[in-house]
């Protein structure tokens, strides 16, 4: 009974023990690395032989890439797993498709399901709109997650970027074929010149990214809570 209580005891040292040791380097992980092992996806729209909205030679194709690779930076800097449904300029279509577009979208579909997503975050540029100026965030109500997303980077964006637009739903293909959690982002305006300008530096494109990091971590925080 003796060597019993002995080995009790040594149990009961070794499993306190452990509550020190490994407890505080978790509750570090999950400050220093928020997103840890969340899988991410991002997607630059366009590409290709789609260039998106355009003025002159500055092409939303490739303001889309940009920002997503800054994008990719942070998520990956905050502990998540990230996947660029692109990371070059090119059309994901195949050349058996005999709608171009459609093609290249089902493919960016396929990919967030292949990967088991948790989350997608589609980068786009607003182009058009007399007057137009602002950060804004469509969704699709075929995941409920979505609005609560949209909700939480328009008032990132209201806060970082000074933005008056709102949150608005969308019914494009892109958004209403999957129910992973996600949304679509126009992160400005091309046909506005300020915004036009901005859009092309680097601080800003990185300010966008920090402003889309801090919500998505706000998300998922809040989604552990209420779901």
């Amino acid at each position: 009974m003796k060597k019993w209580k002995i080995l009790f005891l040594i149990i009961i040292f070794l499993t306190i023990l452990s509550l020190f040791i490994f407890f505080p380097k978790a509750s570090a992980v999950t400050e220093e690395l928020p997103l840890f092992g969340k899988v991410i996806f991002v997607d630059p729209g366009h590409g290709g032989r789609d260039s998106g909205a355009s003025y002159g030679k500055i092409l939303e194709k490739n303001i889309n890439l940009e920002i997503s690779k800054v994008l990719e930076e942070k998520l990956v800097s905050k502990g998540a797993i990230v996947y660029m449904t692109r990371d070059e300029d090119e059309d994901l279509s195949s050349k058996w498709d005999e709608q171009k577009k459609r093609g290249d979208l089902y493919r960016r579909l396929l990919m967030y399901k292949k990967n088991k997503a948790e989350l997608y975050l589609s980068i786009h540029l607003n182009s058009g709109e007399s007057g137009g100026r602002g950060a804004e965030v469509l969704y699709h109500p075929i995941n409920e997650k979505n609005k609560q997303l949209g909700e939480i980077l328009m008032k990132h964006f209201k806060n970082d970027l000074k933005t008056e637009r709102v949150l608005k739903k969308t019914d494009l293909y892109m958004y209403r074929n999957t129910t992973v959690p996600g949304v679509l982002i126009e992160c400005g305006f091309l046909s506005n010149a300020n915004e036009r300008y901005l859009l092309q530096k680097e601080d800003y494109q990185k300010k966008i990214a920090e402003s889309i990091t801090n919500a998505v971590i706000e998300f998922f925080q809040d989604t552990i809570v209420k779901f």
